[in-house]
């Protein structure tokens, strides 16, 4: 994530912030991607604290993001306001990181996704949700914006890694695999890379579950041996995963070895540049943790099968999406 600053004192301002030290309020614009001041809020700044600023296209004065949510949960009931703003703020963070490859801008004419965001808690009951998308609805769970749920599940599925920005990159990645397979290109290209799609995706997620595969070399996690769906949303995911915590170690002034001077990693069209970048951030960042006796920030190995996925979702994630419906 790129870094902001005040619009009126200049001072370091952050993604989430809602007002600078100066007294200025601040609003995150989404279409420039900095902060500006007296810009029409988003309707949700008081019960979510979202910054971001209000949508024209917003009968309701909602954001860009918020405007996405179709379904919401009852902020009434337990801790689900918490949870909510916690997801919101995920969904928002992930939505500016893929606006830097251009989705869901204004120069995007494609759709945009709908979110349904659950909570396990209803009134006088406890219900299950399943996350996942399914034409254009991507449903997520908001109780796993706790921290110690999201533990203990990452714990009982045996996962490296479970995060709400991650559950968002990997859906998203679903939606966005629909709006890239009406490109004529796209699917012979991404069934040479990944197999081929139109298997039966229940049959295959009940054979993942009841004897689930070693990664091996092929795949960056377990689920991803599921299905060439599932593959593509890990794959996917992890490049914006990579992109993004190496695009926040170049704005935050570090450099590394390798590392080109004024490096963009968003605008970076040499893959093999951006994962050997990538990697070492992530390799220093693990000695970093480790010194803190903190998990590592990127526990994967990318191996050369791997890269060949990464490369193939970077070219195509990063087009500009206004080629594609």
């Amino acid at each position: 994530m790129q870094r902001f600053a005040c619009p009126c004192c200049g001072a370091r301002a952050y993604f989430h912030n809602l007002d600078c030290l100066c007294g200025t309020r601040l609003c995150y614009d989404p279409e420039t991607r900095a902060m500006v001041a007296d810009a029409p809020v988003c309707a949700n700044r008081e019960l979510i604290r979202c910054n971001w600023v209000a949508d024209p296209g917003s009968a309701i004065g909602l954001c860009r993001s918020c405007a996405m949510s179709r379904v919401i949960p009852d902020p009434g009931i337990g801790d689900n306001r918490l949870l909510f703003d916690r997801a919101e703020r995920a969904k928002r963070w992930v939505l500016a990181n893929l606006s830097n490859w251009g989705w869901f801008t204004n120069a995007d004419p494609g759709r945009r996704p709908h979110f349904l965001m659950l909570s396990e808690h209803v009134e006088g009951r406890t219900e299950q949700i399943t996350m996942g998308h399914a034409a254009g609805e991507i449903t997520i769970n908001i109780t796993e914006a706790d921290a110690l749920i999201r533990l203990q599940r990452r714990r009982d599925l045996g996962e490296q890694y479970r995060s709400m920005v991650g559950h968002f990159r990997h859906e998203l990645a679903h939606f966005l695999f629909d709006r890239l397979a009406v490109a004529p290109d796209f699917l012979p290209a991404f069934r040479d890379v990944f197999g081929d799609e139109r298997q039966d995706y229940a049959a295959a997620l009940a054979r993942h579950y009841a004897a689930p595969r070693d990664p091996g070399e092929d795949f960056i996690t377990p689920y991803a041996t599921a299905h060439p769906h599932e593959d593509w949303a890990e794959t996917a995911a992890h490049l914006m995963h990579l992109v993004d915590f190496t695009d926040s170690f170049a704005s935050a002034g570090l450099t590394m070895p390798g590392m080109p001077p004024d490096f963009r990693p968003y605008e970076e069209t040499d893959t093999d540049l951006l994962l050997s970048v990538g990697t070492e951030v992530a390799i220093a960042v693990n000695d970093i943790n480790r010194a803190l006796d903190n998990d590592d920030l990127y526990p994967f190995v990318l191996t050369p099968q791997v890269r060949h996925k990464l490369r193939f979702a970077h070219r195509w994630l990063s087009r500009h999406p206004g080629r594609d419906a």
